[in-house]
């Protein structure tokens, strides 16, 4: 459930997008990691030129930062959103159901049968819950990424640890890292249609290294969601809200 937990609250900032495919799509691979550059601690963003040749790069801070504030007034633009995921896990398992987002803070991702969790945070916290079983694990919200990426406004370079900008003639890929003290390092590589700027999918490797990969689709800007949905109960698990 741990790893069901850090692949969401990565997640997050994926499913910010304002259209979508009218068929479910499949997840794309993304980069290849290069340990000896793209991912080393510290690194400053590397671009890699739309419609350039593999592994061309462009050294261009302006370049750099013209995609990342795109991406940041994309991002800034969402206050609700609703629509339909699709997920990969580590082990090729896919799961599909919809979530619901309110900002500031505010997310439920509510996962289909037979599966019966979902996951909901509330502005303050963020809980993994068993529809079944009634129970439910807390976690602070202060704790996971959604502390920047559900808030109203945002800025990836300033406000994240971003490590790299990437972009090709089909994709521009922005990757995050989120250290925390007793969680360990997770990454998020967010993808987003090189000519629309629409974001895509992202993919999250937690701190054993293992990725999760999600799709979004159906997407909604205009549907203001029940704001029960968003509700959790702290005494009494059994009283959660439930669909």
């Amino acid at each position: 459930m741990g790893r069901v937990v850090a692949a969401l609250a990565l997640g997050l900032s994926a499913v910010i997008a304002s259209t979508a495919a009218q068929t479910l799509p499949m997840p794309q691979p993304g980069p290849k990691k290069d340990a000896s550059s793209t991912w080393a601690p510290g690194l400053r963003p590397t671009l890699i030129a739309a419609g350039a040749q593999d592994g061309a790069t462009v050294g261009d801070e302006s370049k750099q930062r013209a995609l990342v504030d795109r991406v940041n007034t994309y991002l800034s633009n969402i206050s609700t959103l609703v629509g339909d995921f699709v997920q990969v896990g580590p082990d090729g398992a896919r799961t599909e159901g919809q979530f619901y987002i309110q900002k500031p803070g505010k997310v439920r991702f509510e996962y289909k049968p037979p599966s019966r969790i979902d996951v909901i945070a509330d502005g303050q916290s963020v809980v993994v819950r068993d529809r079944k079983l009634a129970t439910q694990d807390l976690y602070p919200l202060s704790q996971t990424p959604l502390r920047f990426l559900l808030s109203d406004h945002i800025d990836l370079q300033r406000d994240t640890n971003l490590v790299s900008v990437a972009a090709d003639d089909v994709f521009v890929t922005l990757v995050v890292e989120d250290k925390q003290q007793f969680v360990g390092n997770n990454r998020l590589m967010l993808m987003f249609g090189a000519k629309d700027f629409q974001l895509r999918q992202w993919t999250v490797t937690d701190p054993q290294g293992y990725d999760t990969t999600v799709a979004v689709y159906n997407l909604d800007t205009k549907t203001k969601p029940d704001p029960d949905l968003f509700k959790i109960n702290y005494d009494n698990p059994d009283l959660q809200n439930t669909r």
